[in-house]
């Protein structure tokens, strides 16, 4: 019989998407069964592993201490694909994400079901513990970057960053924004967050406790910066016009965010030393700038097979394409080229330390 606190369990669902990952699941299930509170079930997709991930997860099932777990296989589809899949067998009203290498600290859930009950809110997310491969830790403030502003949406999407292995979210409000979007490779997770909290009724939480622990892995799909870079520019665009009842100008919460994930990237060039990708980069910025504004003002609806449903993707709906007049384009560059160098002005000592290392200054 299982024990008491999983007959009690909470009503909570974990999705685990896995590839790869013989070496660490094991470490991910356990930190799921240390939890103060235990979830219904645990789902783990292995999304088409060659190194013996499926058999780990299943190995791991005496160590859930009664919490049912669920281990499915599938082609390699990408981690979207994979969560999708684990959503559709869900069973429970709230969902907890966690990746396969990384973990949970114990009280994670339990702090989060309470926030989410007593604030009605339909996603909770908190502070986290990098864990560089080294071993080195550090912090993870996610709670600042949401209380810099006078809406929490415009702040996701200008900061553009929440831990996915903190979140709790409503699986209905999942399957009504639309499941993750299984044609990006990168950040479908963040574009989920913006089409789950768009809708004018959605309130979400951040809250400031480091309730788990990010594990930075070699070729994690983080790693792949460029790529990164597409998605997230792609994700800009699509859903600058959500903000268009939100405080400020969507058009500059749009520009605000190009050239925030071009810093990112250059940023993570900098740190692996690969400064003539950090310097193109940054010199590619204003003319994405330009790109995404154009396409801003040109957005045409676009319709979204979902993995439940189908759905038009309201970011880019009932919205009328305007007519551009023929000073504009050159008007964005010049506006475009003093933005940036503004924006340079203000990271010059950075800027100065590349140069130099490249000999250029």
């Amino acid at each position: 019989m299982p024990p008491e606190s999983v007959l009690n369990a909470a009503d909570v669902s974990v999705i685990l998407p896995a590839f790869n990952a013989r070496a660490t699941i094991a470490r991910a299930l356990t930190s799921i069964a240390a939890q103060t509170v235990k979830p219904r079930e645990v789902i783990v997709v292995d999304d088409g592993s060659t190194d013996g991930t499926f058999e780990a997860a299943g190995a791991a099932a005496q160590g859930l201490e009664g919490i049912e777990l669920k281990v499915i296989r599938q082609d390699n589809r990408g981690a979207g694909a994979a969560r999708n899949r684990a959503v559709r067998e869900a069973v429970s009203s709230v969902l907890a994400f966690l990746d396969a290498d990384d973990e949970w600290l114990p009280a994670h859930l339990e702090a989060s079901l309470a926030h989410m009950h007593d604030g009605d809110y339909v996603l909770t997310a908190h502070d986290g513990i990098q864990v560089a491969p080294d071993g080195g830790e550090s912090f993870i403030n996610c709670t600042s970057r949401f209380n810099q502003g006078p809406d929490p949406l415009v702040t996701l999407y200008r900061k553009g960053y929440i831990d996915t292995c903190t979140v709790l979210a409503r699986r209905d409000a999942v399957i009504k924004a639309g499941g993750f979007d299984e044609t990006l490779p990168n950040a479908q997770d963040f574009e989920l967050w913006l089409a789950i909290l768009k809708a004018p009724d959605a309130r979400f939480l951040v809250f400031a406790d480091a309730l788990s622990r990010y594990h930075i892995t070699p070729g994690g799909i983080m790693s792949n910066t460029e790529r990164r870079l597409d998605c997230c520019l792609r994700i800009a665009s699509d859903y600058a016009r959500a903000l268009k009842d939100r405080p400020g100008s969507p058009l500059m919460h749009l520009c605000y965010r190009v050239l925030a994930v071009h810093f990112e990237a250059m940023m993570s060039y900098k740190e692996r030393n690969k400064f003539t990708a950090a310097l193109w980069t940054l010199a590619r910025a204003p003319f994405s700038m330009i790109a995404h504004s154009i396409r801003f003002l040109f957005a045409i609806p676009k319709e979204r097979t979902d993995f439940l449903q189908s759905r038009v993707n309201s970011a880019t709906m009932n919205d009328p394409c305007p007519t551009l007049p023929a000073f504009a384009v050159p008007a964005l560059y010049l506006w475009a080229t003093v933005v940036l160098g503004l924006y340079l002005y203000q990271f010059r000592p950075l800027m100065g330390g590349i140069l130099r290392a490249l000999g250029l200054g």
